[in-house]
């Protein structure tokens, strides 16, 4: 069992604080890539470039604002996007094919190098996190550091039932929802979630339930695992596969987490996953 750190670095919530002290909030960016333009926000003028992938209709802000307010904005430049046709990285609409993760990667890829920024770590939560382990799998030499939380490789069956018991969003508390209203609108919100589980359950159904396992052999950068004992969505056993199928990596697990550890968490996190970073 992993103990809990509550504290934060004070240099790291006094140069954050005074960054949003004497600046507006930071100016997001578009980007052409392919036929679609992508959404994304830079914060910090640190040597130390991450790329920050949100999860399922996650976007920058839903997803990452604990990181973008807390990182050390004189160690770090965080890269957050809204992946292709979440946020405001739409149209196009998101198709929800079975390599959609896959495709991701790619543009997350290439998009990096268009901005000029070579060689980069990733932060990837949920389905970022897929996103991150199959970028660093596919693209070994690119990525310097990465760090998934709420992540899996493959779909156990019963993650499917779980997902389809959640594919209709009116069943959803109040507080997941209304965010992401916000975001989508009532009718593209349950219609992009409803694509998301059929998505998922055509992956269990065609390829055995993989998704990049077969990538995981390729992963050859420092890698950190984060994972809720108590995550609803992911089971615990995605946290032995990872670790044992990547070479090297470590793991940090919160025993009363759920699935959103870097928000309810975001302190101890944000200290954790810095602290990992800039580790020679």
């Amino acid at each position: 069992m992993f103990t809990i750190r509550k504290a934060v670095s004070s240099k790291c919530l006094r140069i954050s604080r005074a960054f949003f002290a004497t600046k507006t909030l930071p100016k997001e960016n578009k980007i052409k890539i392919g036929n679609r333009e992508i959404n994304y926000l830079t914060v910090g003028y640190g040597p130390h470039k991450v790329f920050c992938a949100p999860g399922a209709l996650g976007t920058i802000w839903t997803e990452f604002k604990p990181q973008i307010e807390g990182f050390m904005h004189d160690k770090f430049s965080l890269i957050v996007w809204d992946p292709p046709g979440y946020g405001k990285s739409y149209p196009p609409v998101k198709e929800f094919t079975v390599d959609f993760l896959e495709k991701d990667a790619d543009v997350a890829h290439q998009m990096m190098q268009e901005l000029q920024i070579p060689k980069f770590s990733v932060l990837g939560f949920s389905d970022g996190g897929i996103t991150s382990l199959i970028l660093a799998g596919k693209y070994p030499d690119t990525v310097n550091k990465l760090v998934v939380w709420g992540a899996n490789s493959f779909i156990l069956p019963s993650e499917v039932e779980s997902y389809k018991k959640i594919r209709d969003i009116n069943n959803w508390s109040r507080r997941a929802l209304e965010p992401l209203i916000e975001v989508y609108g009532k009718e593209r919100l349950a219609t992009y979630w409803a694509s998301w589980v059929d998505a998922m359950v055509t992956i269990y159904n065609t390829k055995q339930g993989n998704i990049c396992s077969h990538l995981l052999k390729n992963i050859q950068c420092p890698t950190y695992i984060l994972y809720g004992e108590k995550d609803p969505l992911v089971d615990c056993v995605h946290v032995s596969h990872l670790h044992t199928h990547i070479s090297g990596s470590r793991i940090h697990l919160y025993p009363e987490g759920k699935h959103h550890i870097h928000m309810r968490y975001s302190a101890d996190f944000n200290k954790r996953v810095q602290e990992f970073l800039l580790q020679a």
